[in-house]
């Protein structure tokens, strides 16, 4: 199937495609006319790229992932690693976003939001920290 077919199926932009295709995820067949031809192998790929990427998952985190996919004697094991790796750093992420609330929020409480030029926030924003 052409690029756009398959930009419709995986429920990606056919310029993704393209990129994919440019660093090596996906490297679909091509027609004697020189037109993609992706198979299903194909959208196989591209739907686990696309979800891993809506998850967080980095490109050498699809590439790994990919990659386990690919092995019939991978260990659940491995890909279990990977996904707990990634599940602590969106922990780590949300904890820092958490701190970064917990500064922030009493600034814009502060702050009184009127037509005066008294501005909290950039008070704040202003001081050595």
């Amino acid at each position: 199937m052409n690029i756009s077919q398959a930009a419709g199926i995986a429920a990606l932009p056919a310029k993704t495609l393209r990129y994919y295709e440019d660093i090596g995820l996906v490297v679909p067949a091509r027609r004697e006319n020189g037109y993609r031809d992706y198979a299903q192998e194909d959208l196989t790929r591209l739907r686990l790229i696309g979800r891993a990427r809506k998850l967080g998952f980095s490109i050498e985190e699809c590439r790994t992932l990919l990659a386990l996919q690919a092995d019939r004697h991978r260990a659940s094991a491995d890909v279990k690693r990977i996904a707990q790796a990634h599940l602590k750093e969106i922990d780590e992420k949300i904890a820092e976003l958490q701190a970064l609330r917990s500064d922030f929020a009493p600034l814009v409480a502060a702050c009184k939001g009127d037509e005066g030029a008294d501005c909290a926030i950039l008070k704040d924003l202003v001081q050595p920290h």
